[in-house]
């Protein structure tokens, strides 16, 4: 099956000039849904997480079922202010400015081998922060995945460890 059917580009979203591709037609045909998960599961059951790390928001989408299917835990890594009791961050540069990614302060142990996904991997700097964040409270990040890579844009070169994508689109 070819993913890529099940993905739709819609122009001009959130602005002019960019081409969004939308999981949401993947997402509610059972089968590709199916078939995605499972190539997901395959690619990274290899490198035995204790722990699935969702990036905010769409990569909960991916990485919360990923986890169920793999037997192991799943955590959120979330923007400032949104996830309730002790938490712990990092702030890291965008394009245009800054942001924050935080997770709970307890998430993980020392040592926990954690992979972290999101829905897309683009200029790579939101997955190069969740990395660092784990592995400052003691992770070890043996790799990270996607559903859909934008290659022109060359995020994985921001990245440390390897990254499984289950799409890639080069423009």
């Amino acid at each position: 099956m070819d993913l890529k059917d099940h993905i739709r580009g819609i122009p001009d979203f959130p602005k002019p000039g960019i081409l969004f591709y939308d999981i949401s037609t993947l997402l509610r045909d059972a089968d590709a849904w199916q078939v995605a998960m499972g190539r997901m599961a395959k690619a990274v059951r290899a490198y035995q997480p204790d722990l699935v790390a969702g990036i905010e928001s769409r990569g909960f989408l991916i990485a919360a079922p990923l986890a169920l299917k793999l037997g192991c835990g799943f955590i959120m890594l979330r923007k400032r202010g949104k996830l309730p009791g002790e938490t712990v961050g990092l702030d890291y540069d965008l394009e245009y400015g800054t942001d924050r990614i935080e997770m709970q302060a307890d998430a993980i142990e020392k040592g926990q081998r954690v992979v972290v996904v999101d829905d897309l991997l683009a200029t790579g700097g939101t997955l190069a922060a969740g990395i660092k964040l784990l592995r400052r409270q003691g992770a070890v990040v043996p790799a990270a995945a996607a559903l859909i890579e934008l290659a022109a844009l060359n995020g994985r070169s921001r990245v440390d460890v390897p990254v499984d994508a289950l799409v890639t689109y080069a423009e």
